[in-house]
């Protein structure tokens, strides 16, 4: 089975910028505190480190 990590969004894209917000969608988030499970690529990892600061993540 592939090794998977927990994304959950802690900080509105509001202020964020419209491609950084095209992000947060994309990686499947909804609202605050929505939280996803995706699989542990380097594809998936730089979606989040483009987001860092809106998101939490855990292994």
């Amino acid at each position: 089975m592939a090794k998977t990590i927990k994304i959950t969004l802690t900080k509105s894209p509001i202020g964020a910028t419209p491609a950084q917000r095209r992000v947060v969608k994309a990686l499947g988030l909804r609202k605050m505190h929505h939280t996803v499970e995706l699989e542990d690529t380097p594809v998936t990892w730089g979606a989040v480190k483009k987001v860092e600061h809106l998101l939490t993540v855990s292994e």
